[in-house]
């Protein structure tokens, strides 16, 4: 889903996105920014860590807020591409 929401939000950026998996992280990497997911965390270019849970209903949780699996990857792809 983060694939998805990156191309779909670099459709409108300067910039396109880059996404690594690897068994124990994913990044995203937009120009010189990034976001790093960990099994528990959530770590950004700008040196903010926040905490990181999948749920087994399909929810995410980012720091204090759980929202949908899809909600969450489209705000963190709008967040990443969207800033200059």
């Amino acid at each position: 889903m983060l694939r998805v929401y990156a191309a779909a939000h670099g459709l409108a950026s300067e910039h396109h996105a880059v996404i690594e998996v690897g068994p124990e992280e994913i990044v995203i990497r937009v120009d010189t920014r990034w976001v790093r997911f960990t099994r528990d965390a959530m770590t950004t270019s700008d040196g903010v860590e926040v905490g990181f849970g999948l749920a087994e209903d399909g929810s995410v949780r980012i720091g204090d807020v759980s929202d949908e699996m899809d909600m969450a990857a489209e705000g963190v792809a709008r967040g990443v591409l969207a800033r200059r």
